[in-house]
């Protein structure tokens, strides 16, 4: 997990849009949003954040392929601390391990 998040930034994650899609609703959390086809907007106090998303070509290891997903974030009107503890929720629950 970071410390900081900037208003604006993209991450790269290892999931197909259907895991995403099936993560998404437990990672907002009680935040009102709206999906709108590859995209949502959601409110956060008087702020928002918008989260794109789109599928990228698999990373390749020898014979194993791992799935990618571009995403990025946008926040607006909201200040360091709103967009740490947005994220810092939304980093745990998308969070996936092993071990």
């Amino acid at each position: 997990m970071q410390s900081y998040y900037a208003e604006q930034f993209d991450r790269e994650m290892g999931c197909t849009v259907a895991e995403w899609l099936m993560w998404l609703p437990a990672a907002m959390g009680d935040v009102p949003w709206q999906q709108q086809g590859d995209a949502l907007q959601a409110t956060l106090g008087a702020g928002s954040v918008r989260i794109q998303w789109r599928a990228g070509q698999p990373r390749q290891i020898a014979l194993f392929k791992l799935p990618r997903l571009h995403v990025g974030f946008a926040f607006e009107g909201l200040d360091d601390a709103q967009r740490y503890n947005f994220m810092k929720r939304f980093d745990l629950y998308m969070q996936r391990g092993g071990g």
